[in-house]
């Protein structure tokens, strides 16, 4: 999927600024936000960056923690005062979805390294675990089971950029996908989150699920 040169400058969407509620905070302090927002736009559904505190408002009902440097990531989240208001929107049970480096930050361990984010997500998840960037690859796996219903998505293709990957799964947690044995989506509740990078394909079906949590 490749962004439109728009995005570089956006910060919400069209309807973002008049809709009281329903709206879906991008956290925007690195990574890859902007594939995340094209996604949304597709979709007709508003969303915002999230880029320091007070851009999380009382209109945002769910939120995206993407791609990129998780490090880096949860660096900035603190010194933005941004990782409060997002920790306190997960344990109130609301919707957040993480790719990549979203799932690292909502793992409840990291099993190489010893920083711990949000964990909100009853698993052991492991950096970097398919490599450096040259180790990145694309596949396709079923999200979900068919006796899910409309939470069911077969044949999703799956792209990978240095992702990590489940190492346990605790019992609150459910395995979505898996490549190769290893688990690389997983669902608790209201949380989602996937070792790959549903937004940079064509294939909406995953944010529509997020978007109908």
């Amino acid at each position: 999927m490749v962004v439109a040169v728009e995005y570089i400058s956006k910060e919400e969407s069209d309807d973002a600024e008049s809709a009281a509620h329903g709206v879906t905070g991008i956290l925007a302090v690195q990574g890859a936000f902007a594939e995340h927002a094209a996604v949304l736009d597709k979709l007709g559904s508003p969303w915002k960056l999230l880029r320091a505190a007070e851009d999380f408002d009382d209109s945002i009902d769910r939120v995206i923690l993407p791609g990129g440097e998780s490090t880096t990531q949860g660096k900035l989240l603190r010194s933005t005062g941004l990782f409060d208001k997002i920790d306190a929107h997960i344990r109130a049970g609301k919707p957040v979805f993480g790719t990549c480096a979203g799932m690292i930050l909502l793992a409840r361990e990291l099993d190489n390294d010893p920083n711990v984010y949000f964990g909100a997500l009853d698993a052991v998840v492991r950096r970097n675990a398919y490599g450096r960037q040259l180790g990145s690859f694309a596949a396709t796996a079923d999200f979900g089971k068919p006796e899910d219903g409309k939470a069911y998505i077969a044949n999703f293709p799956l792209v990978f950029i240095r992702g990590p990957y489940v190492v346990s799964v605790g019992s609150e947690a459910t395995v979505e996908t898996e490549v190769d044995g290893h688990p690389v989506a997983l669902r608790q509740g209201n949380i989602l989150a996937t070792a790959f990078h549903p937004e940079l394909t064509d294939d909406t079906r995953i944010h529509e699920l997020f978007l109908s949590l």
